[in-house]
C-alpha cells in the first residue's frame, strides 16, 4: 500500500506546495505578528486533539464493558499519537497536552486568548460544537475551518478522518517559519522561549514518529479498495483549502 500513500501524496502535494507558501508566515516578522498569527493557529492545535479523539473513539474500546474493537495493530497507532499529544512533557519536563502548551507559549508572549476562550466557555455553557462556534465571536473563516473539521470528526468514515487528520493537518510548517521564529527568539527570549520549545516539539513528535503512524493507520484504514484512498484523497484536499481560509483569516486580521 507504499503506492497508494504516494499517489495520495502526489495529488495532494500542489495544494500543501501552495500552503507553505501563504502569505501568512512573511507577516510573522516580529513578536507582534507571531502573537497575531497564535490568536487565530490556536483553533488549529485545539480541533486537532478533537480529530484525534473521534479516531481513537472509532478505533478503540471507550465504553464499558470493554470489548476488543478493530485491528490492534490499529488500536496501537492511534493509542500511542493520544498519548503524546494529550500527555507529552513541556520544557520543565512537566506532563502538558500540546493544547495547554500552546496556550502557556501564547501568555508567555502575551498574546490575546480572548477569542479560544469564549469558545471554550461556549462549550463548558453547554452548547453544541456547532452552536458555539456560531457564539463565539470568531471570524467567518475560522468559523468555516472549525466547522469543517467537526463534521469530518463527527460524521466521516474513519478512513477519511484518518486522512485528514494525517495530510490535511500534519506537518504544514515551512522551513522559512523557523528562520523566521528564531530571528524573533533572539529578540524577544524571556517572552518566545515556550513558543519556541512547542515548535521545536511539534517538529520531533508531530513531524517525524507520529508523522509515520499516521500514515500506516491511513494505509489499514484504507486497504486495497480504491474508492477508500478516492474519498481520502478528497477529504485531504478540502482540509487543506480550509487551512488556507484560516491562514486567511490571520492575514485579514493583522491588515486592519
Amino acid at each position: 500500500m507504499q503506492l497508494e500513500v504516494e499517489n495520495l501524496k502526489e495529488k495532494i502535494n500542489d495544494a500543501r506546495a501552495q500552503l507553505l507558501l501563504h502569505p501568512v508566515y512573511v507577516q510573522i516578522n516580529n513578536l507582534d505578528g507571531l502573537k497575531n498569527f497564535t490568536q487565530f493557529h490556536v483553533f488549529a492545535v485545539w480541533d486537532f486533539m478533537s480529530l484525534l479523539k473521534s479516531l481513537q473513539i472509532g478505533l478503540t474500546c471507550v465504553t464499558l464493558p470493554w470489548v476488543p474493537v478493530g485491528s490492534a495493530n490499529t488500536r496501537y497507532l492511534i493509542n500511542e499519537i493520544v498519548l503524546g499529544e494529550e500527555s507529552d512533557v513541556d520544557e520543565h519536563d512537566h506532563r502538558i497536552s500540546h493544547f495547554e502548551l500552546y496556550l502557556n507559549a501564547m501568555r508567555q508572549m502575551g498574546a490575546p486568548t480572548n477569542l479560544i476562550d469564549a469558545l471554550i466557555n461556549e462549550i463548558n455553557y453547554g452548547h453544541s460544537i456547532e452552536q458555539a462556534i456560531q457564539l463565539a465571536p470568531l471570524p467567518n473563516k475560522v468559523k468555516m475551518f472549525l466547522l469543517y473539521t467537526f463534521d469530518i470528526a463527527q460524521n466521516a468514515p474513519l478512513h477519511v478522518k484518518a486522512a485528514v487528520f494525517t495530510f490535511g493537518r500534519e506537518d504544514l510548517i515551512p522551513d522559512m517559519f523557523t528562520a523566521i521564529l528564531n530571528k524573533i527568539y533572539k529578540d524577544h527570549p524571556d517572552q518566545v522561549a515556550t513558543f519556541k520549545y512547542y515548535i521545536e516539539r511539534h517538529i520531533e513528535v508531530d513531524g517525524g514518529h507520529h508523522s509515520q503512524l499516521a500514515l500506516e493507520m491511513v494505509a489499514e484504514l484504507c486497504g486495497n479498495d480504491a474508492a477508500k484512498w478516492e474519498q481520502a484523497t478528497s477529504a485531504s484536499l478540502k482540509a487543506l483549502e480550509m487551512r488556507a481560509q484560516l491562514w486567511d483569516a490571520i492575514n485579514e486580521n493583522k491588515a486592519q
